[in-house]
């Protein structure tokens, strides 16, 4: 299914009959990335997913700037476009960050948010070096190409460890090769606006959005960044940190634990 918004066609799709639950997916922004969790969690809710805007099947102007307001709006279009003003939100990563704006801008759209691993590296103690590294990885992406750029991303965000390469396998027949062909916009557009995001925590405190920070516990175990905003962000919002299963991709590689985690998460709100 598809639905256009401000000159975009952005492709969606919705499994499921119950409360409706929209998934937002992280760097690369594909909904494949959600295929098996999403058939489980379908189960219990009406669950919508979609490939973030300039990202596999949906379109992006070009020229256009990356911007995280946008995509939050696009959420909202998506979940408009699935019959609904306001659902449950759970967002990944980049699709954290994006979760973050929305529980900003539209806190009537959420019913309640699971947030997951935003890489928003301001809120850490490292800030300084870490916003220095994205920046390398940035010079990298157009001085070397998206390919090494994308090489120097997986060892700043994953390094040896965090990742299994199980992991990695496909979760549907045509989602490796859709990645790879958003490398580019990733790595040159999308991940410093979205790495050097500053949530407005007292507008969301403010705005009384249910929200849970959700960090994996590999991810905690390994000291990630990215589980170190997660504990920050839950202290600043005064929420729950809900621990998910396995590491920062674990919706692909163990769906089922995975998912009854996601769902106990929601239950807990």
């Amino acid at each position: 299914m598809e639905v256009t918004t401000e000159g975009d066609t952005l492709y969606y799709e919705v499994r499921g009959a119950g409360r409706p639950l929209l998934m937002i997916p992280g760097g690369l922004g594909d909904a494949g990335f959600f295929a098996q969790s999403a058939a489980l969690l379908s189960e219990r809710y009406q669950v919508i997913t979609f490939d973030r805007r300039g990202n596999s099947r949906s379109t992006r102007r070009d020229p256009q700037n990356f911007e995280v307001a946008q995509q939050a709006r696009d959420a909202l279009a998506v979940l408009g476009a699935a019959g609904h003003c306001s659902g449950l939100v759970f967002g990944t990563s980049a699709g954290a960050v994006i979760a973050l704006e929305m529980a900003r801008r539209h806190p009537s759209a959420i019913e309640a948010a699971v947030i997951h691993e935003p890489p928003v590296v301001r809120v850490t103690p490292d800030a300084e070096t870490l916003c220095t590294a994205f920046a390398e990885v940035y010079r990298t992406a157009w001085a070397d190409g998206p390919q090494q750029g994308m090489a120097a991303f997986a060892a700043l965000a994953f390094g040896d460890d965090a990742i299994p390469a199980r992991a990695l396998a496909p979760a549907d027949d045509g989602l490796a090769q859709r990645l790879a062909g958003n490398f580019e916009f990733f790595v040159r557009w999308e991940m410093l606006p979205l790495s050097m995001y500053e949530p407005d925590i007292q507008a969301i405190r403010d705005n009384g959005v249910a929200i849970v920070m959700a960090a994996s516990r590999l991810t905690l175990d390994g000291n990630k960044f990215y589980g170190t905003t997660a504990s920050v962000l839950a202290g600043q919002l005064g929420c729950r940190l809900a621990i998910l299963p396995g590491h920062h991709l674990s919706y692909l590689d163990q769906p089922a634990e995975w998912s009854l985690a996601l769902d106990a998460a929601f239950q807990e709100v």
